[in-house]
């Protein structure tokens, strides 16, 4: 035993004798710098930079002295592909080496009215803030920004002069309209908040930048429109996202997961769209909209179920096809969360339902048949979530094709093979075809609950079938998405807000908002809108 305890007491002794080197705690790598601040000495400040910012290749230090007075050296920072570099040289480099106002006559330009002087008329560019904390300097230079630091001061300048590559605005991709804005985010962050800005014209609309990811420290952005929006539904959007303690967020989808009502839910309670006019009208119902910096989509909360068969193309033509169109769609829900159950149910167990042609057709096509129902539409319900995967995943060209051909050649052999009935292609395609008719993301939902609902089927027939929509039901009731109940305005019902759920009055006759939503301002437009045919013809 004492051979063991030996080696591990010398151990700890030596650990005693020779402590960690202070300077080590301190190293860059660890988080004291970021309560650090600027010294008046420039070779401090760049050696205290560089070695933070150590093995870091593509930031670039240039230092070079002030035209109006040789003596005062500078130091101009900034990251090699963030920056834009025609204004680092242009406006900065050029205004400041070469181009500079001369001076008052009379007053020298020192050391002590450098900086002030830099500031006032010796920077051509667009945007300047002044800082001496060395996290914001060091946060500066990887978004994008030039740091200007000036020897003799405790205080740097920072140039917002972000100017990386990026994509331009194009057609939305996963929401396709045949009417309406064909803008889409991007994923620069203010190229989006000026998207929302170029369509709602007001002071009232509010844009909160918070940083979160204590790695990534990403953007994010909160919009709303002060008067509309609920108060306190701002304070908790606000607290939820302060509560974000992450590493890092690299798209909206980290923190949609951090903030939902009901993580467990298979039902999602954050909304999330790739439109600027979608978030722009969501904003004026009194929503709070969620940007981040690096994607594409947008969130916006509260959420209702009811959104998910709503489009924004809706709003664009005339009120009857619209409500045309939003029967199709429930009509479509229905039929992808109920259709492979209910053929299961009446094929396996309720067969006086069906009329005696149809009935002899489909034990006719099941005759050869050596799997249960159950059995053959689980299988093809999961091939054809393979392929409905695999043409996501491959490329374009390659995926359209594989997902259409292998669906047809895929159903087409198993039904000669004799492993599936016809009868089950024939739902499980229309299943699958009723799924896209409305939002991906409610999509996802009722393809898990598609599978529980076949088992329930499969087990206690209509009787399973109706007591999974029960349940189901009641859980969307118990949902809440940032206080508001999921199924609002349906359920609690909320009279004048029905004219926007299965059907959609005319715009004219929409002159509130909602009201569990917009609590402060309800009044969305006047009264009497209602276009009229003139009272007398117009003279020829």
């Amino acid at each position: 035993m004492a051979r063991f305890i030996k080696p591990l007491r010398a151990r700890f002794l030596d650990r005693a004798k020779h402590p960690v080197n202070q300077a080590q705690e301190d190293s860059p790598g660890n988080v004291s710098w970021k309560n650090q601040v600027l010294t008046p000495h420039l070779e401090t400040n760049l050696k205290q930079i560089k070695a933070i910012l150590d093995k870091c290749s593509d930031v670039i230090y240039r230092e070079f002295v002030f035209v109006q007075n040789e003596q005062i050296r500078l130091a101009l920072i900034y990251t090699d592909g963030l920056a834009d570099k025609g204004q680092v040289s242009d406006q900065i480099m050029r205004a400041l080496a070469l181009e500079v106002a001369m001076a008052v006559p009379g007053q020298e330009i020192t050391k002590a009215r450098a900086l002030e002087f830099i500031k006032q008329r010796g920077l051509c560019i667009h945007q300047i803030k002044e800082t001496d904390k060395l996290q914001d300097i060091i946060h500066a230079i990887l978004s994008g920004d030039t740091v200007l630091l000036v020897d003799g001061h405790t205080s740097a300048i920072i140039n917002g002069a972000r100017g990386w590559e990026g994509r331009s605005i194009t057609d939305p991709e996963a929401e396709p309209t045949v009417r309406g804005s064909r803008e889409s985010f991007v994923e620069t962050l203010r190229v989006n908040t000026s998207l929302i800005r170029r369509r709602i014209k007001s002071p009232n609309l509010k844009i909160e930048i918070l940083r979160l990811g204590e790695v990534t420290n990403t953007d994010v952005a909160i919009a709303y429109i002060e008067g509309i929006a609920n108060e306190k539904l701002v304070a908790e959007v606000k607290s939820r996202l302060e509560r974000i303690k992450v590493d890092a967020v690299l798209e909206s989808g980290y923190i949609e997961e951090l903030i939902e009502d009901n993580p467990l839910s298979p039902f999602p309670t954050v909304n999330h769209t790739e439109k600027p006019d979608k978030v722009a009208a969501m904003l004026l119902e009194g929503r709070v909209a969620i940007l981040v910096d690096g994607t594409p989509f947008a969130l916006t909360v509260p959420n209702l179920f009811i959104e998910y068969l709503h489009a924004s193309e809706d709003y664009y033509e005339r009120f009857l096809f619209a409500s045309a169109v939003r029967l199709i769609r429930f009509l479509s829900m229905i039929i992808s969360l109920t259709l492979p159950a209910l053929y299961i149910a009446v094929v396996s167990f309720h067969h006086e339902l069906l009329p005696t042609t149809l009935l002899l057709s489909v034990a006719a096509q099941r005759e050869a048949v050596p799997f249960p129902v159950f059995i053959e539409v689980v299988v093809m319900e999961i091939t054809f979530e393979i392929l409905r995967e695999a043409g996501i995943r491959l490329p374009r060209p390659i995926g359209q094709a594989v997902s259409i051909v292998g669906a047809l050649v895929i159903g087409e052999a198993a039904v000669r093979a004799g492993l599936v009935a016809a009868a089950t292609v024939i739902v499980v395609a229309f299943t699958g075809i009723a799924s896209f008719t409305f939002f991906y993301s409610a999509s996802i939902a009722f393809r898990l609950l598609r599978f529980t609902m076949m088992l329930l089927s499969a087990t206690l027939g209509l009787f399973g079938l109706i007591s999974g929509l029960a349940i189901i039901g009641i859980h969307l009731c118990t949902l809440r998405s940032f206080g508001v109940p999921y199924l609002s305005p349906v359920v609690p019902t909320t009279g004048v807000d029905l004219k926007d759920v299965a059907f959609r009055a005319p715009l004219w006759s929409m002159f509130s908002r909602p009201r569990l939503i917009a609590r402060q301002d309800q009044k969305r437009q006047e009264q009497g809108l209602k276009p009229t045919p003139p009272e007398t013809r117009p003279k020829r």
